[in-house]
């Protein structure tokens, strides 16, 4: 699966969602990011895993724990993807813009 394929379903769940909300704040361990939800530790580091293979996180190594973090370039493609459909929605309005212009001559420009 392309990596903006899964960074965009990664992003689909609220859960996943919330816990980069969380990391946005700065780094935590598995345990910080669990306590707000009621899951298991287990269905918490499921959801990491996801947000790891997608690009949009990473995991260090401190002792025995290993801290999540947000990924420096891990919304990059979604982010370049969603430019481009920007750049494409506003020159379809401009372009239905100049056509119902030249329907209607009294409309303003």
């Amino acid at each position: 699966m392309p990596l903006i394929d899964s960074a965009l379903l990664a992003l689909a769940d609220p859960t996943r969602r919330a816990i980069l909300a969380r990391l946005a704040k700065g780094e935590a361990t598995v345990m910080e990011l669990a306590a707000p939800f009621d899951m298991s530790q287990p269905a918490v580091s499921h959801h990491l895993k996801v947000l790891e293979q997608a690009g949009l996180i990473t995991r260090g190594r401190r002792g025995t724990s290993r801290p999540c973090r947000l990924a420096p370039d891990g919304l990059a493609d979604v982010e370049s993807w969603l430019t481009g459909l920007r750049a494409a929605m506003e020159s379809n309005y401009d372009r239905l813009d100049a056509l119902l212009a030249e329907d209607d001559p009294q409309q303003e420009t």
